[in-house]
């Protein structure tokens, strides 16, 4: 297969996305096989841009009934005239990917635009499985994962990052207007969750329950270890690097007393470099069984994604051959700017 220079500029397109919008989610892409890198950038490049779209200047409804319709199109093999849902039309056909997945990726913005109310811890994992498991489950079949069990670590994986997520985000997310804690959880600390919505403010209370989320990331961090171990070689260390990092800002909010409402934490460059070798050391051992059972929450997306086809792989020399160029400038950009602090503070 030879790829057009058409496509190969949509990649660029989606590369130089990610590189934008997310420095951790990049430098552990370029820790992926070449010949599934193009297509993990055409995934996220739409999930981001449909995430910026809705979160956008705007009515929010329109913008999810805009991202169904372009969605639709993509499916039909008719995208949008645009980079990202060109690559993304031609990474869904490629891969099988049912529209089951992306559409509940969808489904989880509008309930951002509705306001929608997280009760139950099972109701912000219903959220979670949604904008992050549904991406994990995605990014499995692009790699030629399909076993149930496979996926289902896939989702706890992308669950306990969204977690992750929204514990670093509370008093942000709340100066929107938005509340991803579960409602229930404000009612044992005795705190009115729209009074405290009204006018945020860090508090033991709120201390308490930011712990408890991260509790539960690292239970589901614990679940998708199983998974990725036992995934092929090659693409281990991307993942266990994004498993690394992601709980690394866990760590974070709790050397600040767990207050993401008046902070908000960050990751250092020298302590990604440390977390990456951590990665490519825990990619060389393997595993021995997926454990548990797929989230009740994401069980669907493990059902829907299980039904599809593996794809054969096929070799697309040229443009892996000009992408390995540019990734290999990445790598070694990227490297300088880990080697620049460690510099300035020795």
């Amino acid at each position: 297969m030879i790829p057009s220079t058409q496509h190969m500029g949509d990649l660029e397109a989606c590369r130089i996305l990610l590189r934008a919008g997310s420095k951790s989610f990049h430098a552990a892409s370029l820790l992926l096989p070449s010949e599934v890198r193009p297509s993990v950038w055409a995934l996220y490049a739409f999930c981001r841009v449909a995430d910026d779209e809705v979160d956008g200047a705007g009515s929010g409804a329109v913008a999810v009934a805009q991202l169904r319709r372009r969605l639709v199109a993509a499916y039909e093999g008719t995208p949008h005239d645009n980079p990202v849902d060109r690559a993304f039309a031609t990474m869904v056909a490629r891969y099988q990917i049912p529209f089951a997945l992306p559409a509940a990726l969808i489904e989880g913005f509008e309930w951002d635009v509705a306001g929608r109310v997280y009760e139950t811890f099972s109701d912000t994992c219903a959220y979670g499985v949604r904008v992050a498991g549904t991406v994990g489950v995605m990014m499995s079949l692009i790699m030629g994962i399909t076993e149930a069990e496979a996926l289902a670590r896939a989702n706890d994986l992308g669950v306990a990052m969204q977690l992750t997520n929204i514990a670093r985000d509370v008093g942000e997310d709340a100066r929107l207007g938005r509340l991803y804690l579960p409602r229930q959880w404000f009612h044992e600390e005795g705190i009115d969750p729209d009074q405290w919505l009204a006018s945020p403010s860090f508090s033991p209370q709120i201390a308490r329950m930011v712990r408890r989320l991260l509790q539960e990331a690292e239970y589901l961090y614990a679940r998708a270890e199983q998974g990725i171990a036992l995934l092929p070689m090659s693409v281990r260390p991307a993942i266990w690097s994004a498993r690394y990092i992601y709980s690394e800002i866990g760590r974070e909010i709790a050397q600040a007393h767990f207050d993401s409402v008046s902070r908000r934490a960050i990751v250092s460059h020298p302590r990604k470099a440390i977390l990456l070798g951590k990665a490519m050391a825990a990619a060389a051992v393997s595993g021995a069984g997926y454990g548990a059972a797929a989230l009740p929450e994401g069980a669907f997306l493990v059902q829907a994604a299980a039904r599809a086809r593996p794809v054969r792989r096929t070799r697309i020399d040229n443009v892996i051959d000009i992408f390995e160029r540019l990734e290999q400038r990445d790598r070694e950009r990227h490297a300088a700017e880990i080697r620049r602090p460690l510099k300035e503070g020795s």
